[in-house]
């Protein structure tokens, strides 16, 4: 069974308005909801969602504060806690002000921040948003990508010299990075003026390393590969997702194929699968979980549910 179990959400893309259509088209509001309804429904049991960047469409106060008035209470109902990450939509200081209550004395779930050990008023609102979570014995390290200005992603040295010292210690079950900007070349051709700059400074920094997986997004399409040996998994968008079978070389966004994943933590793999969300025919026989474990049992298979502790 795994040990640590978490969701992996990312580009939520929210406005200021939750009635305000993205690009005069797309329900973000509405598809983060029934995304995060129809994970809730599930009953599964979850360690942490973890939300790797782009969470609003201009960086706007209100529209962060929306974010955790839709996460916080559906995360406090699956007894999981919550990682936030920054992407090149994202504004460092209403993310500071509206998601970690910064200089109201309150951390919130989420923002260790083990990396940095400044107060909140001594940081500024436009240092990068690094931060190291544990999960238990699973240690989770945000990497902000953000460029400001930009759509490109890099790291800064001084994210990469804290990543260098905290990774000189291993964590018991290893370390997951989670960072907005994936590690990887790009299927779509346009996507390369926006990719990860100054990835070879960051290998350098995580080779040989505890980091088992690293978990991005911005590509609103779900990928996996490897950068110096690590698996690497992006997770498409929940607002709007890239179509990877538009003619060579052209690029188009469209509303459907949302997404999350799930990511399992075991003693000796990390597993990722991607769930789409919405309703489609059943194929076959709907099988219960009570009717599962009665067919394993009866088979001579002793597993326990996927969704016990």
């Amino acid at each position: 069974m795994p040990r640590y179990r978490l969701a992996h959400l990312s580009d939520t893309h929210l406005t200021s308005d939750g009635d305000e259509l993205l690009h005069r088209v797309v329900d973000a509001d509405g598809h983060l909801t029934r995304l995060l309804d129809a994970l809730e429904r599930s009953g599964a049991t979850l360690d942490a969602i973890v939300v790797s960047g782009d969470l609003t469409n201009r960086g706007e106060t209100p529209a962060y504060r929306r974010l955790r008035d839709l996460v916080e209470p559906v995360a406090e109902r699956l007894g999981a806690r919550i990682i936030w990450a920054p992407g090149n939509h994202d504004d460092r200081a209403a993310m500071r002000r509206a998601l970690f209550d910064e200089g109201v004395g309150d951390a919130r779930v989420g923002d260790d921040r083990s990396g940095d050990d400044r107060s909140g008023d001594e940081r500024s609102g436009a240092d990068p948003l690094y931060s190291v979570v544990w999960v238990g014995d699973l240690r989770v390290i945000v990497l902000d990508t953000s460029v400001p200005g930009h759509h490109h992603g890099a790291i800064d040295a001084g994210q990469l010299d804290a990543l260098r010292r905290e990774l000189q210690t291993r964590a018991p079950m290893g370390s997951v990075l989670v960072m907005h900007h994936p590690p990887l070349p790009s299927i779509l051709d346009l996507a390369g003026a926006v990719e990860l700059r100054g990835q070879k400074q960051l290998a350098a920094v995580i080779q040989g390393t505890d980091v088992r997986s690293i978990l991005a997004g911005h590509v609103h399409y779900s990928s996996s590969g490897t950068f110096t040996g690590i698996p690497v998994s992006t997770v498409t968008s929940t607002a709007y997702t890239q179509d990877l079978n538009v003619p060579v070389g052209g690029t188009r966004g469209m509303d459907g194929a949302q997404a999350f994943n799930l990511v399992y933590v075991y003693d000796d793999t990390i597993l990722h699968a991607v769930v789409p969300v919405g309703a489609y025919p059943t194929v076959g026989e709907y099988v219960d979980a009570e009717e599962s474990q009665r067919r394993l049992t009866a088979a001579g298979i002793l597993r326990a549910s996927s969704h016990d502790e």
